[in-house]
């Protein structure tokens, strides 16, 4: 996929200078819109099986997760402290740097000045918490309601963990539930995979259209997104290397020196799933952690654990939001922490996660997910870093579980 989207930029950039030098402005800017309507009908392909996506794969990453005890309390505790500071760098440094502000890339039409003048102001209570329960489980499905369906998943995956622990016959029915979200899951997978075939057709569509119209100025703000980017997963980096010398008798050259194997094969193959066994090898041989804590960490605690891809959502949504001058206040800026945190937990068993749960947190803070094909651009080589930054977090949270005191390993 990533040979296709580099030929479909190049290919949409071409496009879009040839109509842009060649075309009368009005004549450019129709096709503009015929361009940005394919990519609109693409991208709401993908939305239709984004939130049924994430629905069964939080609730099967809840139901199936073993944890337990004060293991367990511990490795949430260091999980989600973690994607908090992952998420807070990212939107720190997209606020610092604010990488949007030279793309000027148009609002789409729901999104006009006007429009937005007349939006009211978010409140977290009246348009999260009220507006965000559901009225019955029919119609957040019905309705695409992003929130709706991940308190649906949280609720019910919960629930369903509860009868799993509990025992007896409960416990057998839970299984057959589990079984059939698995089958679900699995034919959205198939059908995620035959529409991921015509993502670089979106990726053209979006960059043609922008080129024409707008001309080079948002494909070189990428630049700097990519570099803004590159400086949050730095300073996550730095924020892990600071919390094993403070809570794990790691020290961070040892750690960084043992790490390297796995951090090269995640960002070679961008998926920690791949690198599962390559990262498990390096906590127990060469970090020398006990095979408990590896096991907790690396195996369980990799299939939630997802700071890179969370860090990256909340910078791509800051970035789009500056892009089109549409300014998220603090109140919306805390609801894109909650979306991101809860659309990472089961983002490892999806394929291209980043895409489907940026869909979602687009969604949830009314962002337009027409220009998401704009990040495709650099998302391939932005996924291999943050991929290396999912697993370096994995190996933390191992090392953190292990203790201050190096303990013998068996």
């Amino acid at each position: 996929m990533v040979a296709w989207i580099l030929i479909a930029l190049a290919a949409g950039l071409a496009t879009g200078l040839a109509l842009r030098g060649a075309a009368s402005p009005e004549s450019a800017a129709a096709w503009a819109a015929g361009l940005k309507g394919l990519a609109s009908f693409i991208l709401g392909l993908l939305r239709l099986l984004a939130t049924p996506l994430i629905f069964t794969a939080i609730l099967m990453a809840l139901v199936k997760a073993e944890v337990s005890g004060r293991s367990g309390a511990r490795l949430l505790w260091f999980i989600s402290t973690n994607t908090l500071a992952a998420i807070l760098i990212g939107l720190l440094v997209a606020n610092t740097l604010r990488p949007g502000d030279g793309a000027n890339l148009p609002r789409p039409e729901a999104a006009s000045a006007a429009a937005l003048a007349e939006k009211p102001v978010f409140d977290p209570w009246r348009d999260f918490v009220l507006k965000s329960i559901p009225k019955n489980f029919i119609d957040p499905f019905r309705e695409n309601d992003t929130i709706g369906i991940i308190l649906l998943a949280l609720v019910l995956g919960a629930g369903l963990r509860a009868l799993r622990l509990r025992g007896g016959t409960p416990a057998a029915h839970v299984a057959g539930v589990v079984a059939a979200a698995e089958t679900v899951f699995e034919l959205l997978l198939v059908l995620l995979h035959w529409l991921f075939k015509v993502v670089p057709l979106a990726v053209f569509a979006v960059v043609a259209a922008v080129v024409a119209s707008q001309g080079l100025a948002p494909l070189l703000s990428m630049g700097w997104f990519v570099l803004s980017v590159l400086l949050a997963l730095l300073l996550q980096a730095g924020f892990y290397l600071l919390r094993l010398r403070r809570g794990s008798w790691i020290r961070p050259r040892h750690f960084l020196k043992s790490a390297a194997e796995a951090l090269a094969v995640a960002f070679s193959t961008a998926s920690s799933t791949a690198t599962l066994p390559v990262t498990y090898r390096c906590a127990t041989r060469k970090l020398g952690v006990r095979p408990a804590s590896a096991s907790l960490g690396v195996m369980v605690g990799g299939s939630m654990n997802n700071d890179g891809t969370a860090l990256y959502e909340a910078m791509a949504a800051l970035f789009i939001a500056q892009a089109i001058g549409q300014h998220l206040d603090p109140a919306a800026q805390i609801l894109l922490v909650l979306m991101s945190v809860v659309a990472s937990v089961g983002a490892a068993g999806i394929p291209e996660a980043g895409l489907i749960t940026m869909i979602a947190v687009f969604t949830a803070v009314k962002l337009p997910v027409e220009y998401i094909p704009l990040l495709l651009t650099v998302d391939w080589f932005l996924d291999r870093c943050r991929t290396a930054i999912n697993v370096m977090g994995d190996l933390t949270v191992t090392g953190l579980l292990d203790g201050r005191n190096r303990a013998a390993t068996s």
